[in-house]
């Protein structure tokens, strides 16, 4: 995935950053551009590549510190688009140019659950959402040595933080059943003759931006959390082969738990 840059074979090894005083990250991560382009079919990550299933991932821009968004159905997906969400600078790793004067590191600075952008993403069908959640927002004791507190410090900053989105979600979603029933008591009560035709049209326009556009209500939200047997500060990190078919192997386990449960509870 990444080589230290002080390795010989380190692709940044040019001639303008072997003075360590010039770095802005440590560990050179193309490596893990040949890994991706092995593995992922990015034909299919594009509108028109007929994919079963749809891409978002996020990122921060690092000179405006503006939310970036990166979506199959809206333009091709490449490799630099995933080394970008995952260039986390507090490991050391690189940003990445997505665009022209665009520089890009993983979206977790701002937010590491992006409901949002979910949202935004489909704003006409109403969701149920499956909320993976790779740090626990709860535990059962308080730490209890330096090591515990900045593993349980982590887990804070990257914890699921869309609380207050679901909370904004409901309250708009009761603003749009409000407007509705308004409109449906001009539509059916009121004779559109009478009124200013450009007025009603322009309430029409609105209308139909408000409810019908953009009047994705989120339905219930369920969330799985991973298991923490033996936490350690540095657990996001490890990328080991074993680590990686643990941690798939236990999301299939929890989500396909929460389905069952859903299915009985209808």
């Amino acid at each position: 995935m990444f080589l230290p840059r002080w390795r010989s074979d380190s692709t940044s090894n040019s001639s303008d950053s072997i003075d360590p005083i010039h770095w802005t990250y440590v560990y050179d991560n193309s490596p893990l551009e040949k890994t991706l382009e092995k593995y992922v079919d990015y034909e299919k990550l594009n509108p028109t590549g007929k994919p079963n299933g749809r891409l978002i991932i996020t990122a921060v821009n690092v000179l405006t510190a503006e939310p970036l968004t990166f979506d199959s159905s809206k333009q091709k997906i490449t490799s630099k688009h995933i080394l970008a969400t995952s260039g986390y600078p507090f490991y050391f790793l690189p940003w990445t140019e997505v665009e022209k004067d665009v520089y890009a590191w993983d979206g977790g600075l701002l937010s590491n659950t992006p409901l949002r952008e979910v949202i935004d993403a489909s704003p006409v069908n109403n969701k149920q959402v499956f909320l993976v959640e790779n740090y626990p927002k709860n535990i059962e004791k308080l730490p209890e040595n330096i090591p515990d507190v900045l593993h349980r410090a982590r887990d804070i900053v990257f914890s699921d933080k869309t609380i207050h989105n679901i909370k904004m979600s409901k309250v708009i979603t009761r603003y749009l059943e409000f407007i509705d029933e308004l409109y449906n008591i001009i539509d059916k009560n009121i004779d559109k003759e009478k009124l200013d035709k450009d007025k009603m049209r322009q309430i029409d326009l609105k209308y139909n931006k408000f409810c019908c556009e953009h009047g994705a209500e989120i339905k219930k939200i369920y969330y799985i959390t991973r298991n923490e047997d033996c936490p350690h500060i540095y657990e996001n990190a490890d990328f080991s082969l074993g680590t990686i078919k643990d941690s798939i192997k236990e999301g299939e386990v929890k989500t396909n738990e929460v389905i069952h449960n859903m299915k009985k509870s209808q």
